[in-house]
């Protein structure tokens, strides 16, 4: 089996986790990585490694056709958003070539890529999400305040605002931003993944305990049952093909869970939850086989605590 990933970056713990799910299986398995540089630290952690232009080079989906037809790569899975709804809006190309690309309907990637849109999406499912607001003159929801970029990642130009006169300093260094009031709370992140067509075979929320740039620092599984039951409400329509993760806070006051963002893709703090029991990269190399899957509840053991550190590999 070959498996492709792309924009690998540091997401070493994620080939790790293919790794091993592959030994469990006793599948010959071949990890290439593409990415930009030679020095991205995920590579060292692949059999094998691709340089590819940017993302939004013309170059950037013929070179990955190239790859995949020369190598006869079995699937092809994204890691960053930057990466989603290009290699969506190219889905059949790669599949015209024997390779399945892991990626949701470009529908649905387009409203996952603008928080506004995200937003109605969820109210259009029956979920609870802040309303937001992209004209500082028009925002009227109280404070604090909560303003990003309406097609953020990573925390970047993130901030919460106390009042009026910080919410416009803001909205001044903010590009194309949005405002929604800020929902005290616990933070979840739930990791879900699916089979091809759709259906789930791990849904799996987890406390988000401490956070570094946007990604988990340390976590916590925790089976709720309200939080599954609400994200098998999502999964009927979004329908996604592999793995997405969604992002809520929990309403300190009311209990009432607030949903911010899906990203359709496996999250940074994946790996953890495939630890935990949930493996989502076991499933993938079953479903690559061939294998049909059916829902596995609680599959990640409730209550268990990760901690995430950084480690270095030299590469020169």
């Amino acid at each position: 089996m070959k498996l492709l990933f792309t924009s690998v970056g540091r997401r070493v713990e994620l080939m790790q986790a293919f790794r091993n799910a592959a030994q469990h299986l006793a599948v010959d398995l071949t990890l290439y990585g593409a990415d930009i540089t030679e020095s991205a630290p995920a590579l060292y952690f692949c059999d094998k490694t691709v340089i590819v232009p940017r993302i939004n080079h013309p170059d950037y989906i013929p070179s990955l056709l190239d790859i995949c037809a020369k190598e006869q790569i079995d699937a092809l899975i994204p890691t960053i958003d930057t990466d989603l709804l290009i290699l969506a809006q190219n889905k059949e190309k790669f599949l015209s070539i024997g390779t399945r690309v892991l990626i949701s309907a470009p529908d649905k990637i387009a409203l996952c890529r603008d928080k506004r849109l995200t937003a109605d999406y969820f109210h259009s499912v029956g979920l609870e999400s802040p309303a937001p607001v992209d004209d500082v003159t028009k925002y009227d929801g109280g404070f604090p305040a909560f303003i990003k970029p309406k097609d953020g990642s990573s925390s970047i130009f993130a901030y919460k605002v106390n009042n009026a006169e910080e919410l416009a300093s803001y909205a001044s260094q903010v590009p194309d931003y949005i405002i929604q009031p800020f929902i005290s709370g616990t933070e979840y992140t739930v990791d879900i993944f699916c089979d091809f067509e759709g259906n789930p075979i791990f849904i799996t929320p987890r406390i988000r305990l401490a956070v570094r740039a946007g990604e988990v620092l340390k976590t916590q599984i925790v089976q709720d049952p309200q939080i599954i039951a609400e994200m098998k409400q999502l999964l009927r329509d979004y329908k996604p093909c592999g793995a997405i993760t969604v992002q809520l806070i929990r309403q300190d006051d009311s209990g009432v869970d607030y949903y911010i963002e899906i990203n359709p893709r496996f999250g940074g703090g994946a790996p953890l939850t495939m630890k935990a029991g949930a493996d989502a990269a076991q499933a993938l190399i079953q479903l690559v086989q061939g294998q049909t899957m059916s829902y596995c509840a609680d599959a990640a053991e409730n209550g268990a605590i990760y901690s995430r550190f950084d480690q270095s590999v030299r590469v020169q």
